[in-house]
């Protein structure tokens, strides 16, 4: 396969060391790799994980992160490891790591997209793939950042660390550096196109509710009222919703807001946490004051039926090129949805068969990044579609 591009995929589980090197050897399916990228459980030592990774590869550019689950075209899986890689001629790439980013967003996401500037200018096709820390703050800034330098021609695709719904500390991978509060990027140039698609398949649920009193991402009022008490009155919710912060984080996971831009756009805000003390809700990115804001709800056939319009999206972008690989990053509240009786199964089995027979990979996040058009491309309860040609 040397004269040609490739994009290759390895799952594994099992010890760390031993599931790094595995994964690795079945991601490379041809010569002269170019870029890995890694989604894995925190279950494994994750220092150990790159320092393999690294090692067998004789150091090609690697990103990833931390997940909620992840998967690749055989299935979803627990506890694993899944390498990315792509490689052959036709394509360029650099990488690079912020840190601190809860201090400075908008300053990281710029940071991170100014890797672009060491990719081979003469190939037609860029992406920037941003992995980061969900947590460190409004990741809708991060996308600001990011195209405050790249402006209009340069799409953004990737998505936020998770941590097994904890909602403590994600990790960031860079070569051999294990992160938090932290964007990784790779900066990729191709001479054969690349496809995004953004579909979620959540609906509006009641009447709206205005945002009285919010900032960055935290809702203070819905209403005027406390933004938590409006929000577990309107959705019904079960008791131990009320009083149990983990509790709570399960039931939120189904029940995101949605809401109306000025721009006629409606985006979908993961809620991500309550304070019980101040009767306020977290958000995953910002939910501005006097915004119209809905609850929203799903069911699998609504979810399944995004999956199928994202994949439709990604390869319809490749102008009739057949992909070499997709990679998804996958909401963990339409997991959620979907549930794991065969529900996440039927959902990765729909991506694989979009894409062809090329390989698959995706995690879930908690939070997705794709901006094709405009300033806006951060996403929750999303389902992100990237194809490769």
């Amino acid at each position: 396969m040397s004269d040609q591009r490739w994009l290759g995929v390895g799952k594994a589980d099992g010890n760390t060391v031993d599931a790094a090197a595995r994964a690795y050897d079945n991601a490379i399916a041809g010569e002269d790799p170019k870029l890995l990228v890694v989604f894995c459980s925190q279950s494994h030592d994750l220092q150990a994980l790159v320092d393999t990774l690294d090692e067998r590869s004789g150091g090609v550019p690697l990103i990833g992160c931390s997940t909620a689950g992840e998967y690749a075209g055989t299935g979803p899986g627990e506890n694993g490891v899944v390498v990315t890689a792509l490689g052959g001629p036709g394509f360029s790439v650099s990488t690079t790591a912020v840190r601190g980013a809860s201090d400075r967003l908008r300053e990281s996401g710029a940071d991170a997209a100014a890797s672009m500037a060491n990719v081979d200018a003469d190939l037609p096709h860029r992406i920037l793939m941003l992995l980061t820390d969900g947590l460190a703050g409004d990741q809708q800034e991060i996308v600001r950042g990011a195209y405050s330098v790249l402006g209009a021609s340069v799409p953004l695709v990737g998505g936020c660390a998770g941590d097994d719904l904890a909602m403590k500390q994600t990790q960031q991978f860079h070569g051999r550096e294990v992160l938090t509060n932290s964007v990784v990027s790779a900066a990729i140039a191709s001479d054969s196109p690349f496809g995004i698609g953004v579909r979620h398949g959540w609906r509006r649920v009641g009447e709206p509710m205005l945002v009285t009193e919010s900032s960055n991402n935290r809702v203070y009022k819905l209403d005027e009222r406390p933004a938590l008490d409006v929000y577990l009155e309107r959705l019904n919710a079960p008791a131990e919703a009320r009083t149990d912060e983990a509790a709570f984080t399960r039931f939120a996971l189904t029940h995101p807001l949605g809401m109306s831009r000025r721009s006629g756009e409606e985006q979908v805000r993961f809620i991500g946490g309550a304070d019980f003390s101040d009767g306020s809700l977290s958000a995953i990115a910002e939910v501005p004051p006097g915004a119209l804001v809905w609850s929203m709800e799903g069911d699998a056939d609504s979810v399944l039926s995004a999956t199928s319009s994202a994949c439709d999206d990604a390869i319809a972008a490749l102008d009739g090129r057949p992909p070499i690989g997709v990679l998804a990053f996958d909401c963990i509240a339409r997991r959620g949805v979907l549930g794991d009786d065969g529900g996440i199964q039927s959902e990765v089995a729909r991506i694989a068969e979009h894409a062809g027979g090329a390989p698959v990979s995706g995690f879930y996040t908690y939070g997705e990044i794709a901006r094709t058009n405009g300033v806006s491309g951060f996403h929750n309860q999303t389902l992100v579609v990237l194809s490769v040609s």
